[in-house]
């Protein structure tokens, strides 16, 4: 057997895909459901089953495909009325509805001496089986499994019943999705073993906030997907799904470069500017100084003929534009011509997936070379609930990185003078970190800053004074005469005591 022959053997063929409707759910799926298979959608209610469902259809019939909509718990007013809410028209879409409400209200029918199980489920399965035998469907949605379940009466006649119902619709080139009610049901376990894929979608509900949810692949047979939990939202217009970020999947040739801040003391200070593509931690007291020198490294940004964004937990834009006027930058104009993005966070409506996508939105259709979080202090306590919100931020980090971004990140510390506290222990997630600090000089309460830590190559030691004032910021000589700047009580040494020993 020659090389070729060999590869033509182990070489399997591509499956076809159909698209779900929901862009970010393609993404986490690897481009959609696998065409002509079973799939499982189950969450609690009012996780969006109906509304994934709907979108799916939607999109299938959008692409001239014959659709079908069996819907077991709820009417076709229902369903219209939930699409209406959306700005949704479900023309091309057929709903059976198998509610025979009218029927079941009769006394007559209520005296049988058969279990529901025997004469209901083959009647129900009969009924919708016509319909497909008429309409022969692209794709089916069957709303939901509950009530399957409970006409069954067993699982062994659950399972089986959804047996026949894959051999079937396998003959028939369908794709088929089956809603089910996680809720008091053993999580649909009889099912998971029998479908080619299923997605659950969970809720969380936070002592304060709206609810958040997420979703999750647990199965996908065959196929390559994302893998863990991804955040998700029901607004108008639909599901919106925000896959999980994954840094190495984005890569970046070619050495970062340096870039500078027009302040030539702060560029002396930090070894020649900022490199491209690394996080910088401002970190300091309240009002030290940290978001106005990250505007101003914004504002040089767009004098290089750049893009930038602003993401503010702490202040409004309207706060942001009129702090930034009285130091002597112009960021409205900027905003204003598109060079500068901002967006005020609402911490309580907040999800990380939803966060990391309005930053990649802003780095990959903005264009934007440089961001800024202010502040880190802002995001946490937006997410006090979520585990693992320092892996998503070190993710976060290495993605920009990659796409050679510099991240400016602003965290405050507790405390005005004296001794600080850091909350939050994210210095080892920066490439370089700024420390911002008091002192007094001659009756004057005066602001100074250093440079800790530059992961990508040397930097100055020193410790400089800082100026803000309506003409700008001005970075001063370093500051030989004090000791003790840095543990916020700083003691002056006087002029002719010589330079502080290192």
């Amino acid at each position: 057997m020659t090389l070729a022959d060999a590869s033509a053997v182990v070489t399997t063929a591509v499956p076809d895909i159909v698209p779900t409707g929901i862009a970010g759910l393609d993404v986490v799926l690897d481009g959609g459901f696998t065409r002509n298979r079973l799939y499982l959608v189950d969450g609690i209610p009012g996780s969006g089953k109906t509304t994934l469902a709907m979108q799916f259809l939607m999109e299938g019939a959008r692409r001239g495909e014959t659709v079908l909509y069996v819907t077991l718990s709820e009417t076709a007013t229902e369903l219209h009325e939930a699409a209406a809410s959306h700005g949704w028209s479900l023309d091309g879409v057929h709903i059976h509805e198998l509610q025979p409400m009218g029927d079941q209200l009769d006394p007559q029918e209520l005296q049988t001496m058969f279990h529901p199980s025997e004469v209901e489920l083959a009647e129900t399965t009969g009924r919708i089986l016509q319909q497909v035998e008429r309409l022969n469907p692209q794709r089916v949605v069957f709303d939901s499994l509950a009530e399957i379940r409970l006409l069954a009466g067993s699982t062994l006649r659950f399972r089986r019943q959804i047996m026949a119902l894959k051999q079937y619709f396998d003959g028939r080139k369908s794709t088929v999705l089956l809603l089910d009610d996680r809720q008091g049901v053993e999580n649909g376990l009889p099912v998971h073993t029998i479908v080619n894929g299923s997605i659950e979608l969970d809720q969380l509900r936070p002592e304060y906030g709206g609810d958040r949810r997420r979703l999750r692949i647990t199965k996908h047979r065959a196929r390559t997907f994302r893998g863990g939990n991804h955040d998700y939202v029901i607004a108008t217009g639909g599901l919106v799904v925000y896959p999980r970020l994954v840094a190495a999947h984005f890569r970046r040739n070619g050495a970062n470069s340096s870039v500078t801040s027009d302040l030539p003391q702060l560029d002396a200070l930090l070894g020649g500017g900022l490199d491209r593509g690394t996080s910088t931690l401002l970190v300091g007291g309240a009002g030290t100084g940290k978001s106005s020198l990250a505007a101003h490294f914004v504002m040089a940004a767009c004098r290089r003929g750049e893009r930038a964004a602003m993401f503010l937990f702490d202040e409004s834009e309207r706060a942001l534009i009129t702090r930034s006027r009285g130091i002597g930058l112009d960021l409205e104009s900027q905003i204003d011509d598109g060079n500068i993005l901002v967006q005020s966070i609402d911490p309580a409506e907040l999800s990380p997936g939803e966060f990391i996508h309005a930053i990649r939105n802003a780095v990959e259709e903005h264009e934007a070379s440089v961001i800024v979080i202010d502040s880190l202090n802002g995001f946490f306590n937006a997410m006090p609930e979520e585990h693992f919100v320092m892996i998503q931020l070190h993710e976060l980090l290495a993605y920009l990185g990659q796409l050679g971004v510099i991240s400016l990140l602003i965290n405050a510390q507790q405390g005005l003078i004296g001794q600080m506290a850091t909350t939050l222990d994210v210095s080892y997630l920066a490439d370089t970190v700024i420390l911002f600090r008091y002192f007094e000089s001659h009756g004057e309460v005066r602001q100074a800053l250093s440079v800790l830590k530059k992961r990508t190559g040397a930097h100055e030691r020193t410790i400089r004074e800082m100026r803000i004032s309506s003409a700008g910021i001005d970075i001063g000589e370093p500051l030989t005469n004090f000791r003790g700047i840095l543990t916020g009580v700083p003691v002056e040494a006087g002029p002719d005591a010589g330079p502080v020993e290192k």
